[in-house]
């Protein structure tokens, strides 16, 4: 099937004038859902592989972005970044997995094949909706969260924004095994886009204090009934809780799956590197503190102010946290972590690049 019958099958879209003239949604689609998801999208697929199979394509797997153009005949996985841009062509299908974005384009259509509505150009995505670009149609879809897993198929040419890589980051920590995602099956497991929970955070500390092999081999008992005996969250908690690392949120409850937010976690590093105890329980200077230890810069204190913290800010923190001095020795945690033989200086050497982003 060529380039013509392609054309034929997004005729069927109807034109770019009709669309703008008559905006339909879920309730009163322009084109029919079940023949967009059916018959039209099967066609559509067919035809696209078949130009494409003609074309040298790049596959995008993982954290590495494409560098300008990429024509994947089957869908193929990216992480972006906030303002990282994709320009899809006409036949191409865009998949939001995670993160949040919008679309934009000057003449024509994208379609929602999803809900069988046309979203206008400045519209946002919605996760899990699978996006189509209509006849003579260049889209752009911009990432608008700090982080975001996209799918993407057919031609499509990738402009990288100069914003934070946490990304990268993530990645960099995972080559360093300070950072080792979740079971998610999509993102490399990162889950950047989640908030972290309380257990999250704590094993990240105890990682991050180099002590991980000694909390799993832990075999104390735990005074918290909300954590599940025998698990390896329990094997964390237990040990961080005999090491006078955390206190927990009472007595009884440590709150495992409760949201953690920017003071909490950096806390956990300010003690991480010998510049606070649990004994402090006073959080309200915590990214004060942090600022005067060296570990956040004024502008990263300011930044963190705000209620919203994501498994993203997580790995910030604990990436620039490796650049601070630990107190009183004169070394960076990066280099106790090194002499402890948590990873070794070619493991950091060669871990992904991060480029320096720091307010």
């Amino acid at each position: 099937m060529g380039k013509k019958t392609l054309l034929f099958l997004l005729c069927l879209l109807s034109a770019a004038t009709v669309w703008a003239a008559a905006a339909g949604d879920a309730a009163d689609p322009l084109v029919s859902l079940s023949y967009l998801q059916g018959a039209f999208t099967s066609k559509v697929d067919g035809a696209v592989a078949s130009r494409l199979d003609s074309q040298s394509g790049a596959l995008s797997q993982g954290n590495a972005v494409p560098s300008g153009n990429a024509a994947p005949a089957v869908w193929a996985e990216v992480r972006l970044k906030r303002d990282d841009q994709l320009q899809a062509e006409t036949g191409s299908g865009v998949l939001l997995l995670a993160g949040s974005g919008q679309v934009t384009y000057s003449a024509g259509a994208v379609v929602d094949v999803t809900t069988g509505a046309v979203v206008p150009s400045g519209g946002s995505l919605s996760a899990n909706h699978r996006y189509l670009v209509a006849e003579d149609t260049t889209a752009s879809f911009t990432v608008t969260s700090k982080t975001a897993v996209v799918d993407y198929q057919g031609g499509c040419t990738f402009y990288n924004s100069t914003a934070a890589d946490y990304n990268a980051m993530a990645a960099a920590l995972k080559a360093m095994h300070l950072f080792k995602g979740s079971f998610t099956g999509y993102g490399q497991g990162f889950d950047l886009e989640a908030a972290p929970t309380r257990l999250q955070a704590l094993i990240m500390f105890i990682r991050v204090l180099g002590e991980e092999d000694a909390a799993l081999a832990w075999s104390g008992t735990c005074p918290f009934s909300d954590v599940q005996p025998g698990s390896s969250g329990e094997k964390y908690v237990g040990y961080a809780y005999e090491r006078g690392y955390t206190n927990g949120y009472s007595a009884t409850q440590f709150r495992p799956s409760a949201p953690v937010n920017a003071r909490q976690y950096t806390e956990f590093i300010l003690r991480a590197l010998g510049y606070s105890s649990a004994a402090n329980t006073d959080l309200s200077d915590t990214l004060d503190r942090a600022r005067s230890a060296g570990v956040l810069t004024e502008g990263e204190a300011a930044m963190f102010q705000d209620g919203s913290f994501l498994r993203a800010d997580l790995v910030y923190i604990s990436y620039y946290a490796l650049e601070a001095q630990v107190s009183g020795t004169g070394r960076t945690l990066g280099e106790r972590l090194m002499e402890q033989g948590v990873f070794t200086q070619w493991e950091r050497d060669t871990a992904p690049p991060v480029v320096n982003w720091r307010m």
